[in-house]
């Protein structure tokens, strides 16, 4: 028996390979299938089974093109009504993988059809869960995302995700292994762990929601208690793992279309694509085609587009650093991003030789901010996480998140210069490219961020304030 745990940073996604005597099952694969194709090819075992967790949100998942290569079942959990071929599971069925079992356990409440499949080794013994959303690494599923497919509220979602860890999960041996389907950085849980990997006597020491004496009503409190509004486009995502997608091959082709740049203010008219820079910040800020967006691809990339981008239909054009085309491709296509036109032949460095115009973002080093800075006069705007901004944050500055700057643009006085930062200036550049782009030119990025800004005598502190509106 082997089991492979296939983590994928940018998601903080956990797909799982497991193999045992000359056959294999996967367990919620990411979109390109060719990685576990090459695996199985490379092991000599047949794909037997693709076991979906639950309709995810975050990702779009692979299991459509997986079972056209290779002839395996789709296995979901109960009430589950997928739009394709696919078998679904009554509770504690069984399916046999070579010398090992994997039992499909109902855990509804993250979602309803949300399932844990439990591995039994060659001896007859539960060896490990692969919990999917409903038990995290410290944590466990929101139970806010299915509301409406239920016709349930969150509170009703997480009654139902109490009862299934303590009946189904919590009755386990204390030495079975946890596998999820998520680590810290996704935003289907709030307070994941870095670890990836955990045992049920672990969690139940260390886990909040899986306390011995937690009543009910304690678990529906703080498992609904500071959860943020899901990304716009979780519900996209879970539309095209029900109802199915284009292939991943269709998409790829799509996107590694190379457009010339004679063609491409013509290609943007003619589609209204959105022109997504996918550059380090420092490159950007040096130099972009005007109105791009730019989220780098050397950070959490996908997320981010996801939550900015939202409509996982927006036509758009890249731009990429030579030779990453394919690869930005492929990381849209794993959070549903399929529209895609293709990409800026030769990059911004052939737009910039052919002598068209270019924009630059007023980028200024944490030094320069020191001396240009006043604390209770010049206006400061930090864009990072509210958890951060209340652990420390520069004396007297704004915290306006990254994930709301459509709501809080509308408050920029554009006559009143600011300055603009985050943490180390990857999602600062991305909100200098969002305003740039609907005409404010008033404000001063930071580069390095608050990481920088910490070194140097600007006064800083963890006293939180009432948010201000920036007018």
């Amino acid at each position: 028996m082997q089991i492979e745990q296939i983590y994928t940073g940018c998601l903080a996604q956990g797909a799982y390979y497991i193999t045992s005597n000359g056959e294999a099952a996967i367990i919620d694969p990411l979109r390109e299938v060719q990685p576990y194709l090459d695996r199985l090819e490379r092991d000599k075992v047949s794909l037997k089974y693709i076991f979906e967790t639950h309709f995810h949100a975050d990702f779009v998942s692979g299991h459509l093109d997986l079972a056209k290569a290779t002839n395996a079942k789709i296995v979901y959990g109960p009430t589950a009504k997928p739009e394709f071929e696919a078998l679904v599971a009554a509770d504690e069925q069984v399916f046999e993988v070579g010398k090992i079992k994997i039992k499909v356990l109902h855990t509804p409440g993250h979602t309803m059809e949300s399932t844990t499949c439990l591995l039994i080794d060659e001896n007859g013994k539960d060896h490990a869960i692969f919990s999917g959303d409903t038990l995290f690494i410290g944590d466990v599923g929101r139970p806010d995302l299915a509301q409406k497919a239920a016709s349930m509220t969150q509170e009703e979602l997480a009654a139902t995700l109490f009862h299934s860890l303590r009946n189904k999960i919590m009755t386990l041996a204390d030495d079975v292994i946890v596998y999820p389907a998520h680590g810290a950085g996704s935003a289907c849980g709030k307070n994941m762990s870095k670890e990836t990997v955990s045992t049920i006597g672990n969690q139940k020491a260390t886990n909040y929601a899986l306390r011995a004496n937690m009543t009910e009503a304690e678990f529906i409190k703080e498992v609904t208690d500071g959860l943020l509004p899901p990304p716009a486009y979780f519900g996209m995502n879970v539309a095209m793992n029900k109802k199915g997608y284009e292939s991943f091959e269709t998409v790829l082709n799509h996107g590694m279309r190379a457009i010339p740049v004679a063609q491409l203010e013509v290609m943007i008219e003619e589609t209204r694509a959105l022109l997504l820079d996918t550059r380090n910040n420092g490159d950007f800020s040096k130099g972009f085609i005007p109105q791009s967006i730019n989220i780098g691809i050397d950070g959490d990339f996908a997320p981010w587009v996801g939550a900015l981008i939202a409509d996982v239909k927006q036509p758009i054009i890249l731009v990429t650093a030579n030779g990453r085309e394919e690869e930005t491709v492929t990381r849209l296509s794993r959070v549903g991003f399929d529209n895609l036109i293709g990409h800026l032949e030769g990059g911004f460095e052939a737009w910039k030789n052919a002598g068209h115009d270019i924009d630059t973002v007023n980028r200024i080093s944490a030094e320069e901010f020191e001396k240009q800075v006043t604390i209770g006069e010049s206006k400061i705007i930090d864009i990072r996480k509210e958890s951060e901004y209340e652990a420390e944050h520069i004396e007297d500055a704004y915290s306006k998140p990254l994930a709301y700057i459509n709501e809080w643009v509308k408050d920029i006085n554009p006559e009143e210069h600011f300055f603009l930062h985050c943490a180390g200036g990857y999602r600062s550049m991305i909100a200098a490219s969002i305003l740039e782009a609907r005409g404010f030119r008033n404000f001063s990025e930071v580069e390095g961020g608050f990481n920088a800004i910490a070194k140097t005598t600007v006064p800083k502190t963890n006293f939180v304030c009432q948010s201000k509106v920036l007018k």
